[in-house]
């Protein structure tokens, strides 16, 4: 049942939430929701994992279909959901109340400090293929609320820093995913995290005990795996695993970036932040977050819940 319909709508050169109102849910699916460069195919893989109980790699992109990204017909992509016959998990970069909420559905929202956000995004935005910066310059001038094509980034980090960091109207349209819109997807799930049929998940659990945050999902996803299973799934959702199985788990990548999966997954540490933002800089961020987040929010977004505690129990 419905229990919330959309309260705001997003409209970017990769995203429109309103693709949304062509999906029928059944019960148990999965919504997997963050924004950019958050863990997003990480869940997706361990989601996958849990689901299908094989290490054996499967296209995630076949499996998980994006449903706000706005490249592909809709009818194609709801066609395809609907004729999958395993439990289906599906991904989304939006905020709570930019989808459609229903009881039956699980939502999992995965989590990261917005500095590491920030550095896999540069290398994200700054290594499209020209086939891809062609798609979304006809997207972006095609809708009217944006009406331009997709800024580039520049190559310097710390030049394309002060773009995420826009605030105000023009941050909408000064990247594909701004701060701005970072923080705001950050507090519409911090508000509702509270909901039984939604999970938060951080990046920096995900790399401290990657095992017992499986359990963890498994558990709130009703999933129930044989303990002689459980060291080969773990394993192929190591980053390691991934990497090596990138070209099976984003076929299509290829066409998007160079290098493919290879350039999709980069790196996956965090703090190479460090290395690269000037005192400033930090502290031009940290006040963003002192001022946009509750302290609850932005005690977990740095850290974790392992090491900043349940969300369940903040006070704010």
């Amino acid at each position: 049942m419905l229990v919330q319909a959309p309260k705001q709508e997003v409209r970017s050169w990769t995203t429109d939430s309103r693709r949304w109102s062509h999906y029928k849910p059944r019960p148990g699916d999965v919504v997997i929701a963050t924004p950019a460069k958050c863990g997003t195919t990480w869940m997706q893989q361990i989601v996958s994992l849990l689901i299908f109980q094989t290490p054996e790699p499967r296209s995630l992109q076949g499996l998980s279909p994006w449903i706000d990204h706005r490249f592909a017909p809709i009818e194609k992509v709801i066609d395809d959901i609907e004729a999958q016959t395993h439990r289906r998990f599906l991904k989304a970069h939006l905020g709570f109340d930019q989808l459609p909420i229903y009881d039956e559905v699980r939502y999992i929202h995965v989590a990261r400090d917005g500095r590491d956000a920030f550095m896999s995004w540069h290398n994200h935005m700054s290594n499209y293929t020209a086939q891809s910066l062609a798609t979304m310059d006809l997207m972006g001038e095609q809708d009217e609320t944006i009406a331009r094509p997709l800024p580039r980034a520049p190559a310097d980090l710390r030049e394309f820093f002060q773009t995420w960091m826009t605030q105000g109207e023009g941050a909408r349209l000064a990247d594909d995913m701004p701060a701005a819109r970072f923080f705001e997807i950050e507090r519409s799930w911090w508000k509702e995290r509270t909901r039984p049929n939604l999970l938060l998940v951080h990046y920096n659990d995900l790399k401290a005990d990657l095992a017992s945050e499986m359990q963890r999902i498994a558990a709130f996803l009703d999933i129930a795996v044989d303990e002689e299973t459980w060291p080969c799934l773990v394993e192929a959702a190591s980053f390691e695993a991934m990497k090596r199985a990138g070209a099976t788990l984003m076929p299509r990548a290829v066409m998007a970036w160079d290098k493919g999966a290879d350039r999709f997954l980069n790196k996956g540490t965090n703090e190479r932040w460090r290395d690269v933002l000037s005192a400033e800089d930090v502290a031009r961020y940290e006040a963003r977050v002192a001022r946009e987040l509750s302290p609850g929010l932005a005690g977990w977004l740095e850290r974790g819940r392992i090491a900043a505690g349940d969300p369940h129990r903040a006070q704010d």
